[in-house]
């Protein structure tokens, strides 16, 4: 079983394996002591359990069944208690607001096809899962609150910017790293509210 970050973290072929974007996201997280955190599209769980380290608490979501299971499962062999994990298509089921949020977006675009397609088809053009969080977003960031985003370059990084501005958040990128043919980018946004 591969340990990430201190974790052990156990994988299904049918979920995401924490890869290049995982680790970006990993190794800048903004989650201060306390903060109440929700990962987006948690998948194993890892970026969940990280931030739960430091959170008061977090809430890890995926719209893939298999992957709540397993994320669930990595909660119970770390011993972390003060995370829950559901099935929800974005903010489906998700109730109250938050200090933090992550979302490490699906961007290749095409139809789904299989359980672990959900983590990498963001849709015909690739955008639309990430275009329908971006609208969403404001009605579950606490003011002040921030939103971490991974993306590749391939979906297109200005206008998932110039959705967040609308939003009301400011924005930033705040690192990228190359990977085969596109750039894996990391953006910040705060809420101005």
């Amino acid at each position: 079983m591969p340990l990430y970050y201190g974790l052990n973290i156990k994988l299904h072929p049918q979920v995401y394996e924490p890869a290049e974007d995982t680790f970006l996201l990993a190794e800048n997280l903004t989650v201060r002591e306390g903060d109440l955190a929700l990962d987006m599209g948690t998948g194993t769980g890892l970026i969940a359990l990280l931030m739960a380290r430091k959170a008061q608490f977090v809430l890890g979501v995926d719209v893939n069944p298999l992957a709540i299971e397993l994320a669930k499962e990595n909660a119970r062999l770390n011993g972390i208690k003060n995370v829950e994990f559901c099935v929800s298509n974005l903010f489906e089921r998700v109730g109250g607001k938050f200090d933090v949020i992550t979302f490490n977006a699906p961007y290749l675009p095409g139809e789904p096809e299989e359980p672990i397609d959900l983590a990498l088809i963001g849709g015909k053009t690739g955008r639309e899962v990430l275009d329908k969080f971006i609208g969403k977003l404001p009605h579950y960031l606490k003011p002040g609150g921030t939103v971490q985003i991974v993306q590749s370059s391939i979906t297109g990084v200005e206008e998932t910017l110039e959705g967040l501005e609308k939003a009301g958040l400011t924005t930033k990128v705040t690192t990228k790293m190359h990977v085969f043919f596109e750039d894996i980018v990391l953006i910040n946004a705060q809420a101005k509210w």
